[in-house]
């Protein structure tokens, strides 16, 4: 799976609040008891688990450690903070099953098991409602309909005519307030088009609508998802004040482009709220009710919505300095001496970040506290959800052993060079062949045999040579071919073991550049340098003569 993720650094644990409200010039909100004041320095009334453009990423892919996102390791964040908030919902806005609008014919079964695999996890995390995007609809409404049963959530759409899964609007009761929640989407894709036989309705018209509903159901506190165009979103957040949150996702997503986190923002009153794609963050939002009787609920700003950016510029340089040392540990390049000052710098950055974290005393009245949370391996993995990711990867490889068992490469052209495998090349070049062996290169293809993944069509091309190139290998036909092997780097072969001694056969250099474009690019890897990384597979033999 190949995908790209820029060096800025997410935001762990985003501690700011918004001041939000339910209306324009409410009333002031009745002054605080010492009941209350009590209940409100330990659990919230309701927390809200905010997801913004899952777009299927069940866990993340590369060759890095502790990468962002993992539906496991969500899923253990939620068990884990269970006790400091027993009143919880889940919620998404834009696409959550699929990572593109369309697939290829081929791709049908892995795919539709793996959007299978997302709703079944979604309604193990508990998530109550989505609004959808384009991408949701790829297999069709048919198959949305089975996903949409199988996640236990509403699909929330209240603007779209002819999505018969959809509704516009659910209410929950939670810790004895009803909460109101509202979805609309835009599902158009990129090239403005979208989902055949649905039409879509002024989304302000069914927000309008969906709120009126809400309230009728005796919902107090109100929550928009919006899956459209950021701009349009924030347009219906400036038109109905009586939000208390927005989220907001992308109307669809396109490939495995990771995203970086949006700082929250209020709108008149309305907190808006979009995490990052992919599931690499969750928004935390801690809503503590003060006043139990039945005027509208003000909710004042405890964090400081002012500190989003702050935090996100400060996280990226902390990410980014963390990612460059775990680099330097590994290459040996480093003077022990200049590492350790960066070092120092690291835990001068951390420690800036945690004060700017620290909350703000809670206000009088109701409030509101907002985090953003990194999803990483660190979480944990919830086990239930992680058993559920390995039947998934073993039902894939079942299916696509025998499915692709007939697909070879497409032969190369006359004249022109075919990969032969690395035993071939070890015929005269034995001494690069134990630079080689000493590689992580040389274990590309086992490290995808031991999680059931060798013949799934996500991630079997960067751990094999040659992969969908003439004269090269498929996701089934890879037996000369396993592991990233030289080929992968000097081209083709053929050509130059019959005729070793003829120059321009064979790439002697390799330009470093290689490495990105094909693999070593983000998610994969970040802040990956080339040149550096390229002196690691080099030795005796093989580059260092």
């Amino acid at each position: 799976m190949r995908r790209a993720l820029p060096s800025w650094a997410l935001v762990l644990s985003l501690a700011m609040g918004a001041g939000i409200a339910a209306c324009q010039g409410c009333r002031t909100p009745p002054a605080a008891t010492a009941e209350d004041d009590a209940a409100a320095s330990t659990q919230p009334t309701l927390r809200l688990y905010v997801l913004s453009t899952v777009a299927g990423a069940i866990e993340p892919c590369g060759c890095t450690k502790d990468q962002l996102g993992g539906v496991d390791h969500l899923a253990a964040l939620l068990r884990n903070e269970a006790g400091s908030a027993p009143a919880s919902l889940v919620v998404g806005a834009g696409p959550m099953l699929f990572s593109d609008p369309s697939f290829k014919k081929e791709e049908s079964a892995q795919y539709d098991w793996k959007a299978e695999t997302m709703a079944v996890a979604a309604q193990d995390i508990g998530l109550v409602a989505w609004a959808p995007g384009a991408n949701d609809w790829a297999a069709g409404p048919e198959a949305l309909g089975r996903y949409v049963k199988a996640s236990g959530a509403a699909l929330l759409a209240g603007n779209l005519e002819g999505a018969p899964s959809a509704t516009g609007v659910v209410v929950r009761e939670v810790n004895g307030i009803k909460v109101g929640i509202v979805g609309v989407s835009d599902p158009r894709d990129r090239m403005g088009g979208g989902p055949a036989g649905l039409t879509a309705k002024p989304a302000a018209d069914a927000v309008r609508d969906g709120i009126a509903e809400a309230k009728k159901q005796g919902a107090r506190i109100l929550v928009g998802l919006a899956a459209m165009p950021r701009g349009e979103a924030l347009r219906l957040a400036d038109t109905f004040p009586e939000l208390h949150v927005l989220v907001v996702g992308k109307p669809s997503e396109s490939g495995h482009t990771n995203d970086a986190p949006k700082s929250p923002m209020l709108v008149g009153n309305t907190l808006v709220v979009e995490t990052s794609n992919h599931l690499q963050t969750v928004g935390v939002v801690d809503l503590h009710v003060r006043s139990r009787d039945d005027g509208q609920l003000v909710f004042a700003d405890a964090g400081g919505v002012e500190r989003g950016e702050q935090l996100i510029s400060l996280s990226e340089r902390i990410h980014d300095l963390e990612t460059r040392i775990a680099s330097w540990e590994k290459g040996g390049k480093v003077k022990a001496e200049d590492l350790a000052a960066r070092k120092a710098d690291l835990e001068k950055l951390r420690a800036e970040r945690a004060k700017l974290e620290e909350p703000a005393p809670a206000p009088k009245g109701s409030f509101f506290r907002y985090r953003l949370v990194e999803v990483r391996e660190k979480l944990g993995s919830d086990p239930k959800v992680q058993s559920r990711l390995v039947d998934y990867y073993k039902r894939v490889n079942d299916h696509n052993r025998t499915a692709f068992a007939d697909r070879k490469p497409t032969p190369a052209a006359e004249g022109q060079a075919s990969f032969i495998g690395i035993e071939a090349c070890t015929a005269c070049h034995d001494e690069e062949r134990a630079v080689w062996d000493k590689t992580g290169h040389a274990k590309a293809y086992e490290t995808l045999e031991k999680d059931f993944k060798e013949f799934n069509l996500d991630c079997v091309s960067c751990h094999v040579t040659g992969y969908g190139k003439p004269g090269g290998s498929t996701v089934t036909f890879v037996e000369k071919l396993k592991d990233v092997q030289c080929e992968e780097c000097h081209g083709p072969g053929s050509l130059h073991a019959k005729k070793p001694d003829k120059k321009g056969l064979i790439t002697l250099k390799p330009d470093p550049q290689s490495c990105v474009s094909q693999c070593h690019h983000p998610p994969h890897v970040e802040n990956f340098d080339p040149v550096a990384k390229m002196e690691l597979i080099l030795g005796p033999g093989h580059g260092k003569d």
